[in-house]
């Protein structure tokens, strides 16, 4: 297993090209099960969890073809398959994307319960009632989602709770289902957008596109010759580079990206002292070499600010100037890099679901591991700002969601190094 040494005190500055969205890529590769003739993805980001969903497909007969530019071309014609087996899907709960799909599509799936990053439960009631409703019958055995349908029917579904996968999920499944589907209090991140941009690509009849009501009219297949789909820009990897760049008082670009997607985000980088530019797919970041001003943030569903951004901000409150409050509304089970963080000399105490951060002069380096795919990245910021070495061990969560840290960051003039374990 791989570590990253980074030694800190490096101020970053130049520029970065965004990679594709991991949370767009999964579903939209998901979606592809659904389409008659062969597609092509392209912007796809070099993941481990795209090497596993890819994996996946290709255990379930589906053929599969990448360039030399991410660009894979998915033809569905000889899927013979309609399992997710637990050993590929145990490190990944995007994995149960598939389910609303093969259902839709094949009247039937096998699907293992999903793994992925330990932050709390994440319940896929919400995804089984959905289907349930839709007139499938559903058997959880042995670990394993057992589902079975003639033909879906369009319901009327009220999400209990903001799900972001239970809403891909069933707008995927509803797409070939027979009459219309509404789903009310859907999640409205950018990458459930799209997802339904992609399905309606290939012929769904998908309208409240980006609000908490999505209307759906059945269609009897789907597909369209010669597709070629790119996917939006990663929002969350956008933003990590950018804290990135004002922890250290840097000035950076990044480039291919999509700033209205991260208002949230520039608004709490403003409050800490950066000046932000924007274009329509660029965002300049300059901090004049100045610390940052301690921010408070409070996690909630798309618009408001990412849960998936949470640590990363922790990360750069640890030396801030001032005192702040970050609170978890998403996960109840996040905040596991604190721990780690505070090893490094971080002033972080923890009430419920509340860190109050007080900012210190500097960190000092020292080993810590990581425990999820953003506790991840949060500790490699914290390395970039430490006196000293930073060992960062247990990287494969970074290689599920970033695509070459260590590489992007060299290129900004942080000094990180991948090491054989």
């Amino acid at each position: 297993m791989d570590k990253l040494i980074i030694t800190g005190g490096k101020q970053l500055s130049g520029e970065l090209r965004i990679s594709g969205a991991k949370n767009s890529a999964l579903p939209i590769l998901a979606g592809a099960l659904l389409s008659e003739t062969p597609i092509i993805v392209g912007n796809i980001p070099h993941l481990h969890d795209i090497t596993t969903t890819m994996e996946l497909l290709g255990r379930m007969g589906v053929q599969l073809v990448i360039d030399e530019k991410m660009n894979i071309e998915i033809d569905t014609s000889t899927i013979n398959n309609f399992e997710a087996p637990y050993e590929l899907v145990r490190t990944m709960r995007a994995s149960i994307l598939v389910l609303g799909p093969l259902l839709a599509r094949f009247g039937s799936a096998h699907v293992s319960l999903p793994g992925g990053c330990a932050i709390g439960t994440r319940p896929v009631d919400i995804h089984l009632d959905g289907l349930t409703k839709m007139g499938a019958e559903i058997k959880v055995e042995g670990g394993y989602i057992l589902a079975q349908a003639k033909r879906l029917k369009g319901t009327h579904l009220v999400m209990e709770k903001i799900t972001v996968t239970g809403t891909e999920n069933l707008l995927m499944a509803a797409t070939l289902a027979e009459g219309k589907t509404v789903i009310e209090n859907a999640a409205k991140e950018p990458e459930v957008s799209d997802l339904a941009n992609f399905l309606n690509k290939m012929g769904a009849k998908i309208s409240g596109i980006g609000t908490d009501i999505l209307e759906i009219e059945g269609v009897d297949q789907l597909g369209a010759k010669d597709l070629h789909y790119d996917i939006l820009p990663d929002r969350i990897e956008t933003g990590t580079y950018l804290v990135a760049a004002a922890m250290t008082g840097g000035n950076i670009r990044v480039k291919n990206t999509r700033p209205n997607t991260l208002d949230a985000v520039l608004e709490k980088l403003k409050e800490a002292g950066a000046e932000i530019f924007t274009g329509d797919d660029w965002i300049k970041l300059d901090m004049k070499g100045k610390k940052p001003q301690a921010v408070s943030v409070r996690t909630a569903p798309y618009p408001a600010f990412p849960t998936d951004m949470q640590a990363q901000f922790t990360a750069m409150n640890t030396i801030a100037e001032g005192v702040a409050v970050i609170t978890e509304t998403v996960f109840e089970n996040r905040f596991m890099h604190v721990q780690e963080m505070q090893r490094m000399g971080a002033d972080i105490q923890l009430e419920s679901h509340n860190a109050i951060c007080k900012g210190v002069d500097k960190l000092a380096g020292a080993p810590v591991m990581a425990t999820d795919l953003r506790a991840s990245a949060s500790l490699v910021l914290a390395g970039l700002v430490a006196e000293g070495d930073t060992m960062v061990d247990r990287i494969y969560h970074i290689d599920r969601g970033y695509d070459h840290i260590e590489e992007k960051l060299a290129q900004l003039g942080a000094k990180i190094r991948r090491v054989p374990n």
